[in-house]
């Protein structure tokens, strides 16, 4: 039968250090807030409830960040140290039987195989209460683990209350923890620091050993994993850790990069094997990039699917679009929410496709703007094109349909129809449909008036 597990996450702190409005575990990193990391790796491990204590100051932005995620929360109403939220939690975890993972909302490089590791050592160990544990290459602001001469832990202490010798230390706390239920009675013992004016959770270690409940700590090596962020610019580290992370992930299934310390791909982002990306490319939110493919430099995509054989050239920007295979976009392309390019199909410089769908083998080369269209097959749209799609109140659709030539310059004023292998000179404003196979020209007639230019350099 499998044990039941609850975990707990404080996201109370304020993050006075983080120097901003925001809550600190909603600060993003590589797109995503950190908490987001956090609950993505307890969520792993199968939890029959989770729950995230917020502070009296960020409990609103949390539940509205955290909406669409399977937590409970819980209000932490003064800010009274780690022991204090953890109590928060008591009324969510009432008549709750299994074992509880507590640890923080700010150690987003934390993974699922971790703490599992860590789950399964402590219920075989039957302990009461398990601490995980790392060494830190400098310990400096981390809580010290205490052993005895038989190698037991009996105690943590903070930084600013260790002693010389104490802060020699190197295996130090991580913050995560596991409890048996009837442990958690002792949070009540846990007495009021001092100096710092809060109930510290690090002394939960000490209380048990004194009362002689079975006590363990787990080191384990990666000291990375257990980073917490409390700065700006531990932020920006934690995301090179795992932005060089995800690379390495890639390279390992045939994905290639010319510069892999330029390029930044979000943590959802699927890339298809023999995909070839430049630098300086984004790949962000949900994406998804197919086989065979090929990315030049400063392209931005976001929660786009991308087929297999696909070429974007060089600063071409795609947001929420549908590409399939064997097409080519860019350079300087931009497809906006709802482009819908078919296969085959050319997408070229200076080309913006809107809500439109450009069907197989059709051509859109050069300056052209293609907004609430539906474009057919083998369709030429020729440079400078416009689908006027906006009379000042409401958007208006395009269709044009297979085997269409749209001559340069031409104005497409919605709703309009062109059907089947119909032509329209180029320089033509077209307002009526167009039949199959005509030709649609609409020109002022071109007048010649001799001697003009003399005679306005006489006027001069």
């Amino acid at each position: 039968m499998k044990k039941a597990l609850a975990c707990v996450v404080l996201a109370a702190g304020q993050g006075t250090r983080m120097r901003s409005t925001i809550p600190k575990v909603l600060h993003r990193l590589n797109g995503i807030p950190m908490i987001h990391y956090v609950l993505r790796a307890v969520s792993g491990l199968g939890p029959e409830k989770v729950i995230v204590v917020a502070g009296r100051d960020n409990e609103k932005v949390l539940k509205g960040a955290l909406k669409s995620e399977d937590v409970q929360f819980a209000l932490q109403k003064t800010p009274l140290g780690t022991a204090h939220a953890l109590m928060s939690a008591g009324k969510a975890l009432r008549g709750f039987q299994g074992d509880i993972l507590v640890l923080n909302g700010d150690i987003p490089l934390v993974g699922t195989v971790t703490l599992r590791k860590f789950i399964t050592k402590h219920r075989r160990a039957r302990k009461s209460l398990s601490l995980l544990s790392f060494i830190a290459e400098d310990p400096t602001g981390y809580g010290r683990i205490l052993r005895d001469r038989s190698d037991s832990p009996f105690g943590i202490r903070e930084e600013r209350d260790a002693t010389e010798e104490g802060k020699a230390i190197k295996e130090v706390n991580s913050g995560i923890y596991l409890f048996k239920p009837r442990t958690l009675s002792l949070l009540k013992k846990i007495g009021l620091n001092s100096k710092k004016g809060e109930y510290y959770l690090t002394d939960i270690l000490e209380i048990a050993s004194l009362r002689g409940l079975s006590c363990g700590v787990y080191c384990s090596g990666d000291e990375r994993e257990f980073m917490g962020i409390n700065t700006v610019e531990e932020l920006l580290r934690a995301q090179r850790i795992l932005r060089e992370k995800t690379v390495r992930y890639w390279l390992e299934r045939d994905v290639s990069f010319m510069d892999e310390t330029a390029v930044y791909i979000h943590p959802d982002v699927i890339i298809g094997e023999g995909t070839h990306i430049y630098p300086n490319v984004y790949l962000e939110g949900k994406t998804s990039i197919g086989s065979g493919c090929v990315i030049y430099p400063d392209v931005r995509i976001t929660d786009s699917t991308i087929g297999d054989g696909v070429t974007i050239k060089d600063s071409s920007v795609i947001e929420s679009a549908e590409i399939q295979g064997n097409t080519m976009i860019g350079p300087f392309a931009r497809l906006r929410p709802g482009a819908r390019i078919m296969k085959d199909a050319r997408i070229g410089n200076f080309v913006e496709v809107k809500a439109s769908t450009i069907g197989e083998g059709t051509k859109a080369q050069h300056l052209s703007y293609i907004g609430d269209a539906d474009v057919g097959k083998n369709v030429n749209i020729g440079a400078g094109t416009i689908t006027c799609n906006y009379d000042g109140v409401k958007k208006h659709r395009t269709v044009i349909e297979d085997n269409v030539f749209i001559g340069s310059d031409t104005q497409l004023v919605a709703p309009v129809r062109v059907e089947k292998g119909a032509y329209v000179g180029a320089g033509s404003t077209i307002t009526k449909d167009v039949p199959s196979g005509a030709l649609a020209i609409s020109r002022s007639q071109e007048r010649h008036i001799k001697g003009w230019a003399g005679k306005r350099k006489e006027k001069k």
